[in-house]
């Protein structure tokens, strides 16, 4: 069996050593560079930075009342990136060790298909190679999407993959966009001394999370200097002497910003565009690639994983999406339960959430009871001057089984996959609670907020 992967990241790279694993003779055909955006520009440099940025806010903060003495902190920005560098290179010399491990064929180019069996890389040296193929895995991933504001192609304007790399730490900046990736550069920038301003359209940041989670966030932000606006837009951006100027409307009126420098923080978009698609006939849906429940295009030798899809854009999904797929072309038959899928957002508090919103679940008509247990109540988050936060469980009232599991603080999103089991367990608030959780830790929290559901948290006042 010959499988040709397109695309190198955490959904391709996976798929190939599946495949090879399963005993395919594999190639993985890469435009720019393994790991993808995930570990180059993505994921694993974000939060080397929050990392950091997270370690600077608590000694610079915190320090004195932790028993440490320090004369004066300060972030060198050239080490930082560094270290950001030494970070990704030994994680993608890592996956490139396994490919090579596997026995992949790795071919560095552009992919275009020339018919259901055959693809051409396009070399940046000018060089064309051909591969024969019986299986093909698209998983090209994702870009960030341009909004289409006047002035977003001003010098200045930037993106998440510029804002990973800056020469220096900005005075100023604004995110437009409050979701996952916008809110992560806002707490990085902000926690390091640059004043943040966050717009955003939606009527709440971080919009698909709950909302008992994510005013945890929007409080500490707010108290690290940053000015939120929601229900606001960005009309223009212009070009100014000291940086750029933002014009924003909402309900409340017109408000311009003057910052040096703007993150558009609105999304990403499918890459999928100049690989010859149309010419093997796989459908797409303006931009993304149409498929059924094992990843196979209307082309059935033609399959496609991650963010080329269009829908749920995470690499652990790119990865798991990898595995169904070579599985099935392998006649080895496996599937997805897309309620296990783990949410994470890497600010401070940590935010991270699996299954249904309290929200969600009464709109699929459940009757809901739900447990939170706050964790200024939690000894370890006490000693480690966290507790920002809190747990919060979604359960149906009739069965008592686990919907969603929702939280902020510190470690949350270690932690959530706890809740990503239990959902997977179909497990009962009952099974949580008579599961000893270890003292002390955060996690002991999820067990408290347990025994809220039935208004029975120990540590918490009748």
């Amino acid at each position: 069996m010959r499988i040709v992967v397109v695309g190198g990241g955490p959904g391709g790279y996976v798929a190939a050593i599946r495949a090879a694993q399963l005993g395919a003779e594999v190639t993985l055909v890469e435009k720019k560079y393994i790991g993808g955006t995930c570990l180059n520009v993505g994921c694993i440099p974000t939060k080397v930075l929050l990392h950091t940025a997270e370690l600077y806010t608590t000694l610079q903060r915190e320090a004195e009342d932790l028993g440490i003495k320090i004369e004066k902190i300060d972030i060198d920005w050239k080490k930082l990136q560094l270290r950001k560098k030494e970070v990704i290179n030994q994680l993608v010399g890592g996956v490139n060790m396994l490919l090579k491990s596997n026995k992949i064929e790795v071919i560095m180019g552009e992919g275009y298909f020339l018919n259901t069996n055959k693809i051409e890389v396009r070399q940046v040296e000018g060089k064309k190679v051909t591969v024969d193929f019986d299986y093909a895995i698209i998983a090209t991933g994702s870009k960030p999407f341009i909004v289409p504001i006047p002035g977003a192609d001003l010098e200045g304007v930037i993106t998440s993959d510029e804002a990973l790399s800056l020469d220096k730490i900005p005075k100023s900046l604004l995110v437009i966009g409050g979701g996952v990736i916008g809110s992560e550069f806002a707490s990085v920038y902000s926690s390091i001394g640059t004043k943040v301003t966050m717009i955003e359209a939606l009527p709440n940041i971080v919009a698909t999370m709950d909302q008992d989670v994510t005013a945890y966030l929007v409080e500490v932000l707010k108290n690290s200097g940053v000015d939120i606006y929601t229900d606001t837009k960005v009309e223009s951006i212009e070009k100014i002497k000291t940086g750029l100027k933002v014009n924003t409307v909402s309900k409340e009126g017109n408000k311009s910003f003057e910052v040096e420098k703007v993150l558009l923080s609105v999304g990403r978009k499918p890459v999928t565009e100049n690989m010859g698609l149309e010419k093997i006939g796989v459908k797409l849906n303006r931009g993304k690639i149409i498929t059924n429940k094992r990843f196979q295009t209307n082309t059935s030798n033609i399959y496609a994983i991650g963010d080329c899809r269009g829908e749920i854009m995470l690499a652990h999904v790119a990865s798991a999406e990898g595995v169904v797929a070579v599985e099935g072309i392998m006649g080895k038959a496996s599937k997805i339960d897309f309620r296990t899928i783990p949410y994470a957002v890497y600010t401070k508090p940590e935010l991270a959430a699996v299954g249904m919103t309290e929200k969600q679940a009464k709109e699929q008509g459940y009757e809901v009871k739900t447990g939170r247990f706050p964790l200024y109540a939690n000894g370890k988050s006490l000693i480690m001057g966290e507790t920002d936060g809190t747990v919060k469980y979604v359960v149906d009232a009739k069965t008592e089984e686990i919907l969603g599991l929702h939280m902020a603080g510190p470690r949350a999103t270690e932690l959530i996959v706890e809740g990503a089991l239990a959902l997977r367990l179909e497990a009962t608030i009952e099974e949580i609670i008579t599961t000893i959780h270890a003292h002390p830790t955060v996690g002991e929290s999820l067990h408290e907020a347990a025994h809220a559901v039935h208004n029975t948290a120990i540590h918490l006042p009748k």
